[in-house]
């Protein structure tokens, strides 16, 4: 297991929820990527393969509970892109 790499996980892990915070609280995705959390996305999912595959560990649960936020942003990303907001 590497302290960075779990370091990083959860560096990640403290910006994602605050990400989702502030965009539900808005409810704008002004100034957010949609191809950007995708790219976020497949590097996590590429992270998960190479530990299933290679290095199995407990940092394992920080990359799937960073996808959940991720997932979790983008599908806010989407509800305010293209449902209307009813104030």
């Amino acid at each position: 297991m590497s302290v960075f790499e779990a370091g990083m996980m959860v560096c990640f892990g403290i910006s994602w929820p605050v990400a989702v915070y502030k965009t539900f609280k808005a409810k704008s995705v002004k100034g957010k990527s949609f191809t950007f959390s995708c790219l976020i996305m497949v590097g996590y999912i590429c992270g998960v393969i190479h530990k299933l595959f290679f290095y199995y560990d407990w940092v394992l649960w920080l990359y799937l509970l960073n996808m959940l936020f991720v997932l979790i942003d983008m599908g806010l990303y989407l509800r305010y892109k293209y449902l209307p907001v009813k104030e």
